[in-house]
């Protein structure tokens, strides 16, 4: 019963849809104020309806109830709870589940928390929220029903991908949806503007926490796929432009441009049309993000979905929701009023750079990412990979960081070169110092590494300047935020040229007793040993590895796992974490002369890339608080003025 009280809460929370659409058109076009003021508490039913849904597909694959084709394909009976719960979001039908229930959420959470949006708008706004939902409603529900029976019902299931298995993996799909969804509010709130002609700074101010939710959202997802397919892959790599990396990174590029341009719009009323745009696109590479790891188009492990059919219906919803878009703005896009202007010296000309310099990275990882399935398309085979994407997008992410240090320094509306000249002198100065120790100790680490330690200590530096002078404890929050994020891009990129310069690794067929070097250690391998888990067994590798020959020893155990349900063997490294890197060490396969294959990398600094991702999160929290703080405050003063005259 618990599958069919799911399916029937998804039948109705996609009438609630329905009718949330039906009544926001009627309360626009017809100016019943009666009518519209009932879409709050539509939207409020219809997101709780899709979180019963989903409970409920929670709930099954939780009691491992195989009368449930989902969970029959999906889980086993002997898997930990943990992963019985993740299943239920590891699979095509669960995942769009999943999404249309933080839609709904969502949506919910507009209606009974926005206050500042006028009242047209946010009715329009809940209309075009509603009008996305239905699509996917329709695509659940027609094509990919996550309740279906199986009968007769099997005796077990067929278990998770064990590389799914994962702690990390559990919790990186919803935390991306949460960033993927907060894109469609930002979308919804584009196309209320559009409708209402209501695009200025109040709109942006409503419109920039959902935004920066939805970045921060995304950020944490990237970061955490990120160091999941470092340690569980095997491969000693933390980013490889996959397409389904890209497809998450992609949004979060559109979204970090977002996120400038409206703070521009409402902070001094600028880009206006620009600002609307970027919505649309942002969501638009979620769309595709979606579609690219839904319809079957990609072999991964992040792609559930082989079925061409269900692809169609994605494809269709993306064309549908984009070019509708487009559609609306092009149809609009005269109506909205041109914002203030500037000179091209100013924080908002810097910001524009950055926009434009976000847009052509994006650009290129678009175009790197569809190029080769559009080639297959037409029968060709190609593949574009990490060369491209490196050489293409890198310098480019390089002029970004220069821009980051001189924008925060720059003053609204216009500055004046010399002055801006001032207050460089000391990032600059870090930079040319970090340059120099760089020529006389680090010479031949590749062009681009080498550029990115200068630019990181630059920004790092440069990032602070914000803080200097100020009294700290009365600096507000966001401005806070602004600068822990920065400093977390300047900690990133750190991380990352260090990796690309300093890595060291070492591949061996090794005999018990056999010692090897990798960087500043010295690994000695003394066997293989059994092991077993909750639901798999392994061969165990036991290394004993010690920094230089009289440091203190250290054990790893890096595993092959052997999984019965589905029958699959994986790679599960040993890493140790030291305050100046990670000594990484994989097992590989037993030779026929008795050896076995040790993949052995010392990689300095390489946790700094995923510590500048958590910052940067950790700033867009602050901001957000901040935000939200002061706008509270300002409602509160309000109040108090209108309650005693």
């Amino acid at each position: 019963m618990i599958a069919e009280a799911g399916l029937a809460a998804l039948w109705l929370a996609a009438a609630m849809a329905l009718l949330q659409l039906a009544m926001a058109s009627i309360g626009l076009r017809a100016r019943r104020a009666d009518v519209a003021v009932a879409v709050r508490p539509v939207a409020v039913v219809g997101g709780v309806l899709g979180l019963v849904s989903f409970l409920c597909l929670v709930a099954v694959f939780m009691r491992s109830d195989m009368s449930v084709l989902l969970v029959a394909e999906n889980s086993h009976s002997a898997k930990p709870m943990l992963y019985k719960i993740a299943g239920a979001w590891g699979n095509h039908e669960g995942s769009m589940l999943l999404w249309v229930m933080v839609l709904g959420i969502a949506g919910a959470a507009i209606a009974l928390l926005e206050k500042r949006l006028e009242e047209r708008t946010l009715v329009a706004t809940l209309g075009a929220q509603a009008a996305i939902a239905l699509g996917f409603f329709a695509f659940l529900l027609l094509a990919s029903n996550p309740f279906a029976r199986v009968d007769p019902a099997p005796a077990d299931g067929n278990g998770l991908n064990p590389l799914l298995q994962d702690p990390g993996l559990a919790f990186h799909p919803p935390t991306l949806y949460l960033g993927y969804v907060g894109l469609s509010v930002a979308f919804s709130f584009a196309v209320g503007a559009l409708v209402t002609r209501d695009v200025g700074p109040a709109f942006a101010r409503a419109m920039r926490p959902w935004v920066l939710a939805a970045w921060i959202f995304l950020t944490l997802g990237i970061t955490a796929g990120s160091y999941w397919a470092y340690y569980e892959l095997g491969w000693g790599g933390w980013w490889f432009w996959d397409p389904v990396e890209n497809a998450s990174l992609m949004p979060w590029l559109a979204a970090t441009a977002l996120l400038h341009s409206v703070t521009v719009l409402a902070t001094r009323d600028g880009l206006r049309a620009w600002t609307i745009m970027l919505a649309v696109v942002a969501f638009s590479m979620s769309m595709i993000g979606t579609f690219l790891v839904r319809s079957g188009i990609l072999t991964s492990v992040h792609a559930f979905a082989v079925d061409p059919t269900r692809g169609s219906f994605i494809l269709a919803l993306l064309a549908l929701y984009i070019g509708g878009a487009m559609l609306l703005f092009a149809l609009r896009v005269g109506t909205v009023k041109a914002g203030t202007t500037f000179e091209l010296l100013s924080r908002e000309g810097a910001l524009v750079l950055n926009n434009l310099l976000l847009t052509v990275i994006l650009g290129v990882v678009l175009i790197g990412t569809l190029y080769p399935i559009v080639a297959q398309a037409g029968g060709v085979q190609l593949s574009i990979g990490p060369p491209f994407f490196n050489k293409a997008a890198g310098p480019v992410a390089l002029a970004l960081m220069m821009v980051l240090v001189a924008g925060p320094l720059i003053r609204w509306r216009r500055d004046a070169w010399d002055s801006l000249a001032s207050r460089l002198i000391v990032p600059i100065g870090a930079a040319m110092l970090t340059l120099g120790l760089l020529v006389v100790f680090a010479r031949g680490i590749g062009v681009l590494p080498f550029a990115g330690l200068v630019v990181a200590v630059g920004v790092g530096v440069g990032s602070l300047a914000p803080l200097w002078g100020r009294n700290l404890r009365r600096t507000p929050l966001f401005t806070w935020g602004m600068v822990i994020a920065h400093l977390g891009a300047a900690v990133s990129l750190f991380g990352m040229a260090s990796d690309s310069a300093f890595t060291k690794e070492t591949l061996v067929a090794a005999r018990p007793g056999q010692t090897v070097r990798s960087g500043p250690f010295e690994v000695t391998f003394t066997g293989i040993s059994p092991a077993i888990g909750p639901n798999w067994s392994a061969l165990e590798g036991r290394l004993v590895a010690r920094r230089g020959a009289d440091g203190t020893p250290f054990p790893m155990r890096p595993q092959q796992r052997f999984f019965a349900n589905p029958p699959t063997t994986t790679n599960e490294a040993a890493i140790a974490t030291r305050i100046d890197g990670q000594l990484y060490a994989v097992l590989g396969a037993q030779g026929q002369d008795g050896t076995w294959q040790l993949r052995i990398w010392w990689k300095p600094f390489v946790t700094l890339i995923w510590l500048g991702g958590a910052l940067i999160a950790l700033g867009g929290a602050l901001s957000l608080l901040g935000r939200v703080w002061r706008a509270g405050q300002v409602e509160r003063v309000r109040a108090k003025e209108a309650r005693y005259g």
